[in-house]
C-alpha cells in the first residue's frame, strides 16, 4: 500500500470534516443496569419478603379518604387498623403500573423520558443551611438561593432537573415555603422541577401558579413540569398523614409523583442492609399502589431512599459504602419490577467540595448509575450529609456527573470502531492516528472534555497561578449568576402571580446589576 494516498485522504477527510458539529458522548437517558450487586435468587428473596410485608404486616395510619379506597380495590384493614395488601392484587398493580412516561421540562428541549434503565442525574434534598459564596461560612439558605441555584442548574448540562434543594428559611409559614419555593424554581430554570409537598392545601395554592406558567387554566395538566415529592411514609411502615393528603390531591391534579420512603438503616429501618431495602420497597410500593387506585394512569415514581447510619453515633453517612451498596440494590429492585424509579446517591457527608467530597459522590453516583437508576436525586451541590450545599459544589458536581454518564455509556463495538481498514491505513501510512479520519470524527464524539477538571501539564498549571478545581468552580459561578437571569415567564404573568401570591423575592433580584453577583 502506498503511503502518499494516506496522508491525501487524511488531509482531506480532516478538512471536510472540521466543521462537522459536535456531539456529545453524554446525553440524558443512556441505559445503565450492568452492575448488579444482587444476585437473580436474592432479587426473588426481596420481593417474596416485600410482598409478605404488605400483605402480613401491612401499614398503619392510613387516612380515611385513601383507606376507602384502598378498600374497595381489594384492601383490608385489620384489628390493629393497618392497612394490608393481598399479594394478587400487589402483583397486579405492579404489572399494570406505567413503564414509562416523559418528566416534562418547562422548555420542551428539556423533557427526559423515564423509565427501563434510562440513567438522569439531578438535584434533591432539603438542605437548611448553604455555604455562604463570599465568607465561606454556613448560613441559614433562603428563596433567593433557592433562586440563584435554579439559575445555575440551568446552565449545567449534566444536571437533568431541579429539584429544590435547600429550605428556604426566611418564609413565615408552610404554606408561604411551599409556594415560595415553587416560584423560585419556576422562575430560576427552563428544567423540570420537584418541590416537597406536606399537605394538600399548598398543592391546592400552586396550581393555578404552574397553569399560569404553562399559559393558562388547565395547560399544566397537558404537560405536567412539576412533580410533587411525597414522603408518604413515616419508616417504618407507618403512612405520614398529611403527606398522603397532598400525595392524593397531586395524582388528582395530574402531577408526576416521587414517593418517597427514606428509612435510616439501624435506627427507622433494619441495620441489615437487604432488609433495608426490603422495607423501603414495601413502603413506595403500598403508595404507588395508592397512586394507580386513585389514577390508574398516574406517573409514579418508585423512590426507595434508605439512608444509612454510622452505627457508633446513629449520625446519618450519605457517603458511605454502604449507603452506595443499597442505593444500587434499590436501583436494582426497581428494574426487577421495570418501574420507572429514583434512588439517593452523591450526598457526602464532607462539609466543603473537597477530596473527600469527590470520591464520595463518585463512588456512590456511579455504582446507583451503573445499577440501571431512573433518576439519580441529590446527586449534585449536596454538603454534610445533606444538611447543607454549597454554589461551587454544583459546577464540580456537573463535571463529575458527565465523566460517571461516559462510563454508562461503555464500549461502542462496531464495523466502524472495529475497522481493520483503519489499523492498516496507519500502520503502512503515517505511523500514527493523529491525522486519521476516524480520530478527528471519534474525537468529537466519543470523548468528553471537563470544564474544571484541569488536564495541563504541572508547568502550565504553574504558570496560570496554581489554581485548584474549586477556584475554578467559583469563577463558573460568578460568571453564571451574574449573567444568566432566565426570562421565561412573560412579565405580565409575574406581575400577575406577585398580586396573587406572597412572593417574597424582590423582582429587582431578578435582573442583572442587582448588586448582588
Amino acid at each position: 500500500m502506498s503511503t502518499s494516498p494516506g496522508r491525501r485522504t487524511s488531509r482531506r477527510s480532516r478538512t471536510s470534516t472540521s466543521s462537522a458539529p459536535v456531539v456529545s458522548p453524554v446525553q440524558a437517558g443512556m441505559h445503565g443496569g450492568h452492575y448488579t450487586p444482587l444476585t437473580q435468587t436474592e432479587i426473588e428473596r426481596i420481593h417474596a419478603l416485600v410482598l409478605r410485608l404488605l400483605e402480613d404486616l401491612g401499614l398503619s395510619q392510613v387516612t380515611p379518604s385513601l383507606e376507602a379506597r384502598a378498600v374497595e380495590a381489594g384492601c383490608w384493614v385489620d384489628d390493629n387498623n393497618r392497612l394490608r395488601f393481598p399479594r394478587a392484587l400487589v402483583e397486579d398493580m405492579i404489572a399494570r403500573t406505567r413503564r414509562k412516561f416523559t418528566l416534562h421540562g418547562i422548555d420542551p428541549t428539556h423533557d427526559i423520558e423515564i423509565g427501563g434503565k434510562r440513567v438522569h442525574a439531578g438535584t434533591g434534598g432539603a438542605a437548611p443551611t448553604i455555604l455562604d459564596f463570599e465568607t465561606g461560612k454556613y448560613r441559614e439558605s433562603t428563596v433567593a438561593d433557592l433562586y440563584d441555584i435554579a439559575r445555575l442548574v440551568d446552565r449545567l448540562d449534566n444536571i437533568h432537573w431541579y429539584h429544590r434543594s435547600v429550605v428556604a428559611r426566611d418564609t413565615a409559614s408552610i404554606l408561604d415555603l411551599d409556594i415560595n419555593t415553587t416560584y423560585a424554581c419556576l422562575a430560576g430554570t427552563t428544567k423540570s422541577i420537584a418541590v416537597s409537598y406536606t399537605d394538600r392545601a399548598s398543592i391546592d395554592a400552586v396550581l393555578p401558579m404552574l397553569d399560569a406558567v404553562a399559559g393558562g387554566e388547565g395547560a399544566f395538566r397537558k404537560r405536567p413540569f412539576c412533580t410533587a415529592v411525597c414522603c408518604h411514609v413515616v419508616p417504618p411502615m407507618r403512612f405520614a398523614t398529611e403527606s398522603c393528603e397532598a400525595l392524593e390531591a397531586a395524582v388528582e391534579a395530574g402531577m408526576p409523583i416521587l414517593l418517597v420512603a427514606a428509612g435510616q438503616a439501624g435506627a427507622t429501618a433494619p441495620a441489615a442492609l437487604a432488609g433495608a431495602v426490603a422495607q423501603a420497597c414495601a413502603e413506595v410500593l403500598a403508595g404507588l399502589i395508592l397512586c394507580n387506585i386513585i389514577d390508574p394512569n398516574c406517573r409514579g415514581i418508585f423512590a426507595t431512599w434508605p439512608f444509612v447510619s454510622d452505627l457508633r453515633t446513629g449520625a446519618m453517612s450519605g457517603g458511605s459504602g454502604e449507603q452506595a451498596l443499597l442505593s444500587a440494590a434499590c436501583a436494582q429492585m426497581a428494574g426487577f419490577y421495570d418501574l420507572p424509579n429514583s434512588v439517593p446517591a452523591g450526598m457526602t457527608d464532607s462539609k466543603l467540595p473537597d477530596m473527600q467530597s469527590g470520591g464520595e459522590k463518585g463512588y456512590t453516583v456511579s455504582l446507583a448509575a451503573h445499577a440501571g437508576a431512573s433518576m439519580i436525586h441529590e446527586s449534585a451541590g449536596m454538603q454534610g450529609s445533606l444538611m447543607g450545599t454549597s454554589f461551587e459544589g454544583y459546577v464540580l458536581d456537573n463535571d463529575l456527573l458527565g465523566a460517571i454518564l461516559r462510563t454508562v455509556k461503555g464500549v461502542e463495538v462496531n464495523e466502524d470502531t472495529l475497522n481493520f481498514d483503519v489499523i492498516c491505513d496507519v500502520v503502512m501510512g503515517e505511523g500514527h492516528y493523529l491525522g486519521h479520519p476516524q480520530t478527528f470524527a471519534r474525537m468529537k464524539t466519543d470523548y468528553l472534555y471537563p470544564e474544571i477538571a484541569d488536564r495541563r501539564s504541572i508547568s502550565e498549571w504553574e504558570e496560570a497561578g496554581g489554581r485548584d478545581a474549586r477556584d475554578a468552580a467559583r469563577d463558573e459561578v460568578r460568571k453564571v449568576l451574574a449573567e444568566h437571569y432566565p426570562s421565561h415567564i412573560p412579565d405580565n404573568t409575574d406581575t400577575q402571580l406577585r398580586d396573587h401570591y406572597n412572593i417574597i423575592l424582590p423582582k429587582a433580584r431578578m435582573r442583572t446589576g442587582n448588586g448582588v453577583w
